[in-house]
Protein backbone atom coordinates (compact mmCIF):
# COMPACT_ATOMS: atom_id res chain seq x y z
CA UNK A 1 0.00 0.00 0.00
CA UNK A 2 2.96 2.06 0.46
CA UNK A 3 4.03 1.74 -3.22
CA UNK A 4 0.33 2.87 -4.09
CA UNK A 5 0.61 6.38 -2.25
CA UNK A 6 3.95 6.66 -2.98
CA UNK A 7 3.08 6.95 -6.90
CA UNK A 8 -0.25 9.09 -6.26
CA UNK A 9 1.85 11.23 -4.48
CA UNK A 10 4.49 11.07 -7.52
CA UNK A 11 1.88 11.76 -9.71
CA UNK A 12 0.13 14.78 -7.78
CA UNK A 13 3.57 16.68 -7.57
CA UNK A 14 4.12 16.43 -11.54
CA UNK A 15 3.17 19.37 -13.49
CA UNK A 16 -0.27 19.16 -15.58
CA UNK A 17 1.63 18.77 -19.34
CA UNK A 18 3.39 15.87 -17.62
CA UNK A 19 0.55 14.38 -16.04
CA UNK A 20 -1.66 15.07 -19.12
CA UNK A 21 1.07 12.85 -21.09
CA UNK A 22 1.29 10.29 -18.09
CA UNK A 23 -2.42 9.88 -18.74
CA UNK A 24 -2.58 9.99 -22.31
CA UNK A 25 -0.18 7.10 -22.11
CA UNK A 26 -1.66 4.85 -19.86
CA UNK A 27 -5.19 5.28 -21.50
CA UNK A 28 -3.02 4.39 -24.90
CA UNK A 29 -2.10 1.39 -22.92
CA UNK A 30 -5.19 -0.10 -21.56
CA UNK A 31 -6.83 0.98 -24.86
CA UNK A 32 -4.36 -1.40 -26.91
CA UNK A 33 -4.92 -3.86 -23.98
CA UNK A 34 -8.49 -3.85 -24.83
CA UNK A 35 -8.00 -3.76 -28.50
CA UNK A 36 -5.65 -6.99 -28.46
CA UNK A 37 -7.92 -8.63 -26.01
CA UNK A 38 -11.15 -8.54 -28.33
CA UNK A 39 -8.61 -9.57 -31.58
CA UNK A 40 -7.63 -12.32 -29.58
CA UNK A 41 -11.09 -13.13 -28.50
CA UNK A 42 -11.98 -12.95 -32.19
CA UNK A 43 -9.10 -15.07 -33.50
CA UNK A 44 -10.24 -17.88 -30.87
CA UNK A 45 -13.33 -17.84 -32.13
CA UNK A 46 -12.21 -18.24 -35.83
CA UNK A 47 -10.12 -21.03 -34.94
CA UNK A 48 -13.64 -22.81 -33.39
CA UNK A 49 -14.93 -22.20 -36.75
CA UNK A 50 -12.46 -23.44 -38.62
CA UNK A 51 -12.21 -26.49 -36.45
CA UNK A 52 -15.90 -26.91 -37.13
CA UNK A 53 -16.00 -26.26 -41.04
CA UNK A 54 -12.66 -28.84 -41.51
CA UNK A 55 -14.40 -31.30 -39.68
CA UNK A 56 -17.94 -30.59 -41.62
CA UNK A 57 -15.70 -30.97 -44.93
CA UNK A 58 -13.89 -34.66 -43.49
CA UNK A 59 -17.42 -36.40 -43.19
CA UNK A 60 -19.10 -34.54 -46.45
CA UNK A 61 -15.90 -36.23 -48.32
CA UNK A 62 -16.73 -39.48 -46.27
CA UNK A 63 -20.44 -39.09 -47.47
CA UNK A 64 -19.58 -38.18 -51.11
CA UNK A 65 -17.68 -41.19 -51.24
CA UNK A 66 -20.33 -43.46 -50.02
CA UNK A 67 -22.79 -41.91 -52.14
CA UNK A 68 -20.12 -42.73 -55.04
CA UNK A 69 -20.54 -46.25 -54.03
CA UNK A 70 -23.96 -46.14 -53.79
CA UNK A 71 -24.54 -44.47 -57.10
CA UNK A 72 -21.75 -46.72 -58.91
CA UNK A 73 -24.07 -49.85 -57.75
CA UNK A 74 -27.32 -47.96 -58.38
CA UNK A 75 -26.14 -47.63 -62.11
CA UNK A 76 -24.94 -50.91 -62.39
CA UNK A 77 -28.34 -52.42 -61.65
CA UNK A 78 -29.81 -49.50 -63.56
CA UNK A 79 -27.94 -50.85 -66.24
CA UNK A 80 -28.70 -54.74 -65.56
CA UNK A 81 -32.20 -53.97 -65.13
CA UNK A 82 -32.17 -52.22 -68.79
CA UNK A 83 -30.60 -55.52 -70.24
CA UNK A 84 -33.69 -57.57 -69.57
CA UNK A 85 -36.24 -57.34 -72.15
CA UNK A 86 -40.06 -58.34 -71.98
CA UNK A 87 -39.75 -61.97 -73.47
CA UNK A 88 -36.53 -62.44 -70.84
CA UNK A 89 -37.76 -65.66 -67.89
CA UNK A 90 -35.78 -67.40 -65.63
CA UNK A 91 -36.80 -70.85 -67.71
CA UNK A 92 -34.50 -69.04 -70.89
CA UNK A 93 -32.05 -67.92 -68.51
CA UNK A 94 -31.16 -71.24 -67.23
CA UNK A 95 -31.35 -72.44 -70.42
CA UNK A 96 -28.86 -69.55 -71.95
CA UNK A 97 -26.75 -70.53 -68.98
CA UNK A 98 -26.55 -73.94 -70.59
CA UNK A 99 -25.75 -75.89 -67.44
CA UNK A 100 -28.37 -78.74 -66.93
CA UNK A 101 -28.50 -81.92 -64.86
CA UNK A 102 -29.58 -85.36 -65.54
CA UNK A 103 -33.18 -83.61 -65.09
CA UNK A 104 -34.28 -80.45 -64.29
CA UNK A 105 -38.05 -78.61 -64.14
CA UNK A 106 -39.07 -75.28 -63.92
CA UNK A 107 -41.80 -73.94 -62.15
CA UNK A 108 -43.05 -70.65 -61.80
CA UNK A 109 -44.10 -68.88 -58.89
CA UNK A 110 -45.67 -65.38 -58.22
CA UNK A 111 -43.07 -62.72 -58.06
CA UNK A 112 -43.02 -59.77 -55.54
CA UNK A 113 -44.21 -56.36 -57.31
CA UNK A 114 -41.55 -53.53 -55.81
CA UNK A 115 -41.68 -50.00 -57.61
CA UNK A 116 -39.90 -49.70 -60.12
CA UNK A 117 -39.44 -53.09 -61.46
CA UNK A 118 -41.31 -56.38 -61.42
CA UNK A 119 -40.26 -59.83 -60.16
CA UNK A 120 -40.66 -63.03 -62.99
CA UNK A 121 -39.93 -66.07 -60.09
CA UNK A 122 -39.65 -69.78 -61.23
CA UNK A 123 -38.20 -72.65 -58.67
CA UNK A 124 -35.45 -74.53 -60.48
CA UNK A 125 -34.91 -77.98 -59.84
CA UNK A 126 -31.40 -79.50 -61.70
CA UNK A 127 -30.27 -82.92 -60.39
CA UNK A 128 -26.92 -84.92 -60.73
CA UNK A 129 -24.58 -81.50 -60.96
CA UNK A 130 -21.03 -81.77 -60.04
CA UNK A 131 -20.01 -79.35 -57.95
CA UNK A 132 -18.36 -76.83 -60.05
CA UNK A 133 -21.62 -76.66 -62.02
CA UNK A 134 -23.40 -75.71 -59.08
CA UNK A 135 -20.73 -72.53 -58.35
CA UNK A 136 -20.40 -72.19 -61.87
CA UNK A 137 -24.20 -71.95 -61.89
CA UNK A 138 -25.05 -69.78 -59.15
CA UNK A 139 -22.15 -67.22 -60.16
CA UNK A 140 -23.18 -66.84 -63.72
CA UNK A 141 -27.02 -66.25 -62.14
CA UNK A 142 -25.30 -64.11 -59.99
CA UNK A 143 -23.40 -61.87 -62.04
CA UNK A 144 -24.84 -62.28 -65.34
CA UNK A 145 -25.41 -59.46 -67.71
CA UNK A 146 -29.22 -59.83 -65.67
CA UNK A 147 -29.96 -59.12 -62.84
CA UNK A 148 -31.50 -62.16 -60.55
CA UNK A 149 -32.08 -62.41 -57.28
CA UNK A 150 -31.23 -66.20 -55.45
CA UNK A 151 -34.43 -66.26 -53.06
CA UNK A 152 -33.71 -70.02 -51.59
CA UNK A 153 -31.14 -72.49 -52.57
CA UNK A 154 -31.04 -75.76 -51.17
CA UNK A 155 -28.59 -78.16 -52.29
CA UNK A 156 -28.09 -81.84 -51.27
CA UNK A 157 -26.03 -84.61 -51.92
CA UNK A 158 -27.09 -87.50 -54.14
CA UNK A 159 -27.70 -90.79 -52.31
CA UNK A 160 -26.48 -93.05 -55.36
CA UNK A 161 -23.79 -90.86 -55.89
CA UNK A 162 -22.69 -88.45 -53.68
CA UNK A 163 -20.32 -86.45 -55.91
CA UNK A 164 -23.15 -85.01 -57.65
CA UNK A 165 -25.85 -82.47 -56.38
CA UNK A 166 -29.10 -81.75 -56.42
CA UNK A 167 -29.73 -78.02 -56.32
CA UNK A 168 -33.36 -77.09 -55.88
CA UNK A 169 -33.50 -72.79 -56.29
CA UNK A 170 -36.25 -70.08 -56.14
CA UNK A 171 -35.30 -67.43 -58.00
CA UNK A 172 -36.49 -63.84 -59.42
CA UNK A 173 -35.63 -61.99 -62.93
CA UNK A 174 -35.96 -58.75 -61.98
CA UNK A 175 -37.21 -56.00 -65.00
CA UNK A 176 -38.32 -52.85 -65.12
CA UNK A 177 -41.44 -52.40 -64.49
CA UNK A 178 -43.82 -50.84 -67.36
CA UNK A 179 -44.20 -46.90 -67.06
CA UNK A 180 -47.72 -47.12 -66.70
CA UNK A 181 -47.50 -48.63 -63.21
CA UNK A 182 -47.22 -46.54 -60.13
Amino acid sequence: MTYLRLLAEQYRNLDSTTRLRWGIGIAIVLALAVLFSAANSRIAHLAKLRLAREKDVAEMLILRQRYQVANAGAQKLANRLAATRPDDSPAKLIEEIGIKGKNSQIKPVKGNEQPGYSEDAAEVKLDGLTANETVNLLHRLEKGSKPVIIRKAFIKTRFDDPARLDLTLTIALLKAAPTGQR
